[in-house]
Order: C-alpha cells, then sequence, then structure tokens
C-alpha cells in the first residue's frame, strides 16, 4: 500500500490523493498533489517532487504572499499561479477575511458561488497540464488547497465523506508546520468557533457537497466537458 502522505523536506503537509476511491475506480497514484507552501523546499524537497513525477506545480497563492524559494526549483517544472482569493471584492473579504471563519470549510461555497471561474480555472489548468504529475498548494495547504482538492474529488464523484476524511488530515500534519515557524497552532480554536455553531469541519465538507452541484458550478465558472472528461482521463485508474 503506497503511503499518501509525503515526506518532502521543507514542507509539512503534503499527500498525494492517489488511492483515494470515486466514481469507476480510484485517483491514480502521482496524478494529483496536494501541499503546502513549496517555496520552504530545500534541496532534497525538490528532488523528492520530482522524483514522484510531479512536472507542474499551481500556486494559489495571492501576489502579496509570494516570496524567494529556499532552494532553486528544478528548471523542468512549470509552475502556473493562479491566485484563488484576489482582493479585489472587498465587500466579499469583508465578510470572511476577519476571523477563524476564513480558516475553515464556512467559506467555501460562498466563495464557489461568487467566484466560480478563479476555482474553475485551477481545474481546467489541471485538465489541460503537460504529462506528469501536478501538485497544488497555498500557505498552509488547508483552505485553499482544501477547497481545490474537495472540488476535484467531487467533480470525479467520490463520497463526500472521502473528501471529508481527506480534508481533516491537514489537522493532523499542520502542527509540526506551525512548529517550525515558530506559531501557535489555531486547531483548537478553529474547532471551538466551529462547535460554538454546533458542527465541525468535517461537517461542513459533506454538508457543501450535498448542498450544491459541483459541476454545474464549475460548468458556470468556463469549465468544459472537455476538460472534465480529460481530468477524469488523467486522474481515474
Amino acid at each position: 500500500m503506497l503511503a499518501r502522505n509525503l515526506d518532502w523536506p521543507g514542507c509539512f503537509n503534503v499527500r498525494d490523493l492517489g488511492g483515494l476511491p470515486v466514481a469507476g475506480g480510484r485517483i491514480r497514484w502521482g496524478a494529483v498533489v496536494r501541499a503546502d507552501s513549496l517555496q520552504g523546499l530545500t534541496e532534497e524537497g525538490w528532488a523528492a517532487l520530482s522524483e514522484h513525477g510531479v512536472r507542474t506545480v499551481i500556486d494559489l497563492r495571492n501576489d502579496d504572499e509570494l516570496g524567494p524559494d529556499i532552494c532553486a526549483r528544478p528548471d523542468a517544472l512549470e509552475t502556473i499561479q493562479i491566485p484563488l482569493d484576489g482582493d479585489q471584492q472587498s465587500d466579499f473579504w469583508d465578510d470572511w477575511m476577519h476571523g477563524p471563519q476564513f480558516a475553515t470549510p464556512l467559506y467555501y461555497r460562498p466563495h464557489i458561488e461568487r467566484f466560480p471561474e478563479r476555482s474553475a480555472s485551477v481545474l481546467a489548468a489541471i485538465a489541460t497540464a503537460p504529462p506528469g504529475g501536478v501538485a497544488f498548494h497555498c500557505f498552509g495547504g488547508r483552505d485553499r488547497t482544501g477547497q481545490i482538492a474537495m472540488l476535484l474529488l467531487a467533480l470525479m464523484e467520490a463520497r463526500p465523506e472521502v473528501v471529508a476524511d481527506d480534508y481533516a488530515v491537514s489537522a493532523e500534519r499542520l502542527p509540526a508546520r506551525y512548529a517550525a515557524l515558530g506559531e501557535p497552532d489555531p486547531e483548537a480554536e478553529l474547532e471551538a468557533f466551529l462547535a460554538e455553531r454546533g458542527t465541525t469541519a468535517r461537517e461542513l465538507i459533506i454538508e457543501t457537497l450535498r448542498g450544491f452541484d459541483v459541476r454545474a458550478s464549475l460548468r458556470d465558472g468556463g469549465l468544459t466537458d472537455d476538460q472534465i472528461a480529460a481530468l477524469r482521463r488523467r486522474l481515474v485508474a
């Protein structure tokens, strides 16, 4: 059994979506990887990424989050920046940016409904990437990365519980990242915030996926049927 959690020196929350059950099979090992910020990878980390077969990186961070890589990334690696958040619509972010809600799946559905083209553009980039694995990441690899992983798995018709269980793995892996950065782990605060609202992150993922049509939302954002078919060919074994 291949291990989904990957040890790439310089990162802390990397995992292959391979092996997760979807309609018609399972996600192909090495096809797509979710991660925390790759700019922290050491030379050994970049080598591990390359050895895993990743040839395309999709960076979901905003421009003001970008910084220099700790070590040079391989020349053959293609990097595509698609900021998932953006900051142009202050009315939306005034509601979501200030408080713990932004670090939970509470904002996933409102974000997808308001900005379907942003998520659709990321999935289109995965569908049309050159041969090889695709890694997508944000800062911590949980929230923006979690939204894309949720949509990708849902589009391949994974059960909501499977998607929710994948999301939950980040809570187990992120404490090491916070410790390395010298920052407090916010997990207890996030759990308490959601508990006050009578829910959990896992329940929110399941509720979100059962509450709206992912395929229709992504089509509204510009994802085509041909791109959806390309995703299935790429991802499902």
